[in-house]
């Protein structure tokens, strides 16, 4: 069976693409082919899985990090087809492999991945969440944290995750934003202003913010997170407790787990998906798809 690769070149400060040959030739170890697509830019690699997967393709890889798996997971789920997905972490925060247990040794990864992939092992279902008319794979961030997603994807600076960190403290410069926010998953849990709603499938965002500890993707429950307005010095003491994963119990920090919800905004809020920005909306309708994406 042919393994279709897809890779972002400019993923992981553009050295997915250097990498490119390498990834080919240890996929192809045991024998099969490998056919490589690469992405020509935003939404590119999104179009051409749902354009494989239609025509029948069943064996998936991508290469990149957690905006490939985001473009891939989208093109996976809108097409008419039966596929599964393999991930070589290339990225810069590589969060979604590090939920699935996925090696960051890129080399490593994709070994283990071909040996897999060789020996016929069954695929994992992983959750998948659906918001309004996309999908996430890893988590889903309306309000501060993606207004620092958006800063931080327009530093061009080889600092890998300390990017996030630069850009929390630049978000900051011109205050921080509390929207007011309706949020209801079967009974009101929020009516008022706050600083960021997540929902996390996975621990990690932003690829050292330990943003919901025990979040599990393959669990059939998401983890809404809440946080109170705060002061520009409160989120520097809260800084360290993110990284940790020791924030949970802090008084500004709403945690509920939940399968579907409802966040209603007065006005045009920012936010993201697997850290891919999207436009200003003011509804968001989440809900939790258990096992729709096949792992490899």
């Amino acid at each position: 069976m042919t393994v279709h690769l897809f890779l972002n070149p400019t993923a992981g400060r553009s050295r997915a693409g250097k990498r490119e040959p390498r990834i080919r030739e240890l996929l192809g170890s045991h024998g099969f082919p490998v056919e490589v697509h690469l992405s020509q830019g935003v939404g590119d690699l999104e179009a051409q899985v749902r354009q494989q997967v239609s025509a029948g393709a069943r064996r998936l890889v991508v290469a990149g990090g957690d905006g490939s798996v985001h473009e891939a997971t989208n093109g996976i789920m809108r097409a008419d087809g039966d596929a599964t997905l393999g991930v070589i972490p290339t990225g810069t925060g590589n969060d979604f492999a590090k939920a699935c247990g996925i090696p960051l040794n890129w080399e490593h990864a994709t070994s283990l991945l071909a040996d897999r992939i060789a020996a016929g092992a069954p695929a994992r279902g992983i959750d998948v969440g659906r918001i309004n008319d996309r999908f996430f794979a890893n988590g889903a961030g309306i309000g501060f944290d993606a207004k620092v997603t958006r800063i931080a994807r327009s530093f061009r600076m080889p600092i890998g995750d300390l990017v996030y960190l630069l850009a929390i403290f630049r978000s900051m410069v011109d205050g921080i934003a509390t929207p007011h926010m309706r949020i209801s998953a079967g009974k009101t849990i929020w009516d008022g202003p706050i600083t960021l709603a997540n929902v996390a499938n996975g621990p990690w965002i932003g690829g050292m913010f330990h943003i919901a500890p025990d979040a599990q993707n393959n669990d059939g429950v998401f983890h809404l997170l809440i946080a109170a307005p705060v002061s520009r010095t409160r989120i520097l003491s809260l800084l360290p407790k993110l990284i940790s994963g020791t924030h949970m119990q802090e008084k500004e920090i709403v945690h509920e787990p939940v399968t579907k919800l409802v966040v209603e905004c007065v006005e045009p809020v920012p936010s993201h998906l697997d850290g891919e920005v999207q436009p200003l909306q003011t509804r968001f309708e989440i809900e939790l798809l258990a096992g729709a994406l096949q792992l490899s």
